[in-house]
């Protein structure tokens, strides 16, 4: 009777013991979680205090508005004599919003609220593109 529970017991222990295997799926696919840490990014690529303030409020706006946001914005500047600044937002390498700020300050914060808004409804817009249109030849970051 005790050989038999310490047959048992060692192959509980060696079960037990056997390493569990990733599922090889989720590895091929460089997925660890289904979460992705890096969604909701907006990455500052300015330069001038101007487009600092433009991206600082963008940023507070869009995140106000859109908490679970996990698309990933880029805000671009090039300032400019004649214009002041040049300003883009880039959603999936593709321009949502372009406009021109003057050197004035007092303007950014108004025309944040409008870049918000129109940023949106072109990332809506391509959302749904990129939803209906589909083509064998072109991969999805070539919509």
């Amino acid at each position: 009777m005790l050989l038999a529970l310490t047959g048992l017991c060692s192959i509980v222990l060696a079960q037990e013991a056997e390493p569990t295997q990733p599922e090889s799926e989720d590895m091929d696919a460089g997925r660890i979680t289904e979460i992705d840490p890096f969604a909701g990014l907006i990455i500052n690529r300015t330069i001038t205090v101007i487009g600092w303030n433009f991206y600082k409020e963008f940023s507070e706006i869009w995140q106000s508005l859109y908490p679970d946001s996990d698309r990933n914005l880029t805000i671009t500047e090039r300032p400019t004599a004649q214009f002041g600044s040049e300003i883009w937002v880039h959603y999936l390498d593709r321009s949502v919003f372009h406009t021109f700020l003057s050197p004035a300050r007092s303007q950014v914060r108004e025309m944040t609220k409008q870049a918000v808004s129109i940023a949106h409804e072109n990332i809506a817009q391509i959302d749904l593109e990129r939803a209906v249109f589909e083509d064998e030849d072109l991969g999805p970051e070539e919509l």
